[in-house]
């Protein structure tokens, strides 16, 4: 047996008596700390840490956006954390290089804590139907066809009928565009405010709007920047299906299914919008047998 097929053994096994006391991301971070869903994380070393920088504006649309991740690699498994671009300095990339996984979670900067959670959860969870995943096939295409592909995608798992309004924070033009095709109504937001492609207002204070909404279509980027706790337990809270698309922790927001998390369409790295090839996202649903932890 090799070692990362005994790191992913051990968290198989580990996981079941955790899962228990796994309610919030916090409970997470303490279970990976004490060694209890897989290798001592003081044991598992960052090989490799890097950015990507994205600039878009797709083929018929008139605004575009930029990107910026943050990706650590350990073994085989990709962990990444969206930034804010430009807010991430060189010297905290290189700080990752060699640095045990221990380490990395007690990292000052939330997106470099983030990013190693994720990697470490990739190593001993990875997305697998074993660990309650189902492959999603995306098709080749351009970037706009690709972005439209990764949206339906994302919006099959909402399980809302037309006239429903949904909270999506994170604004993603394609997104919204699958969204008004099932007739569903939304209330855009992004810490960055501004209007939609079709000059809609953005709001920036998601919990204000969470309260006049039926479920929340929520981006994984909010682990980064901390807000997402708060969206997670109103769902809770308020028996609201709370639905994440996921570049930013996509191993990490799994572990939170049927504590808030109704389902997630997860996507490691690499990111659609890297190339023009096909590419995989994986559902994960409470709901469904494998799905829930």
């Amino acid at each position: 047996m090799t070692a990362a097929t005994s790191d992913i053994s051990a968290g198989k096994a580990a996981w079941a008596p955790s899962a228990a006391r796994v309610r919030t991301y916090d409970d997470l971070v303490a279970c990976v700390r004490a060694g209890e869903l897989g290798p001592d994380p003081r044991t598992r070393r960052i090989a490799v840490a890097f950015t990507t920088r994205q600039a878009v504006r797709h083929d018929g649309r008139g605004t575009g956006y930029r990107n910026e991740v943050l990706s650590l690699r350990l073994a085989g498994a990709v962990g990444s954390c969206a930034v804010e671009p430009g807010a991430l300095s060189d010297s905290a990339v290189e700080e990752c290089v060699g640095a045990n996984v221990a380490e990395l979670l007690d990292h000052p900067l939330l997106p470099v804590r983030v990013a190693a959670l994720d990697a470490y959860l990739m190593h001993v969870t990875p997305h697998t139907p074993e660990h309650g995943a189902r492959p999603v096939p995306l098709p080749a295409g351009t970037s706009l066809e690709k972005s439209r592909a990764r949206a339906r995608a994302v919006v099959e798992l909402l399980d809302l009928p037309p006239g429903a309004t949904v909270l999506v924070v994170g604004v993603v033009n394609s997104l919204l565009e699958a969204l008004r095709s099932h007739g569903i109504g939304y209330v855009p937001c992004d810490l960055k405010g501004g209007v939609t492609e079709w000059d809609e207002p953005v709001v920036t204070d998601a919990l204000a709007a969470a309260a006049r909404c039926d479920a929340l279509l929520v981006s994984g980027m909010t682990l980064g920047n901390g807000t997402f706790e708060p969206l997670r337990e109103h769902a809770l809270r308020h028996g609201k299906r709370l639905v994440l698309f996921a570049q930013t922790g996509s191993a990490v927001l799994p572990r939170l299914l049927g504590h808030g998390v109704s389902a997630v369409c997860a996507e490691p790295y690499p990111f659609f919008w890297l190339d023009g090839g096909p590419g995989t996202v994986h559902h994960y649903r409470a709901d469904r047998p494998g799905g829930a932890r």
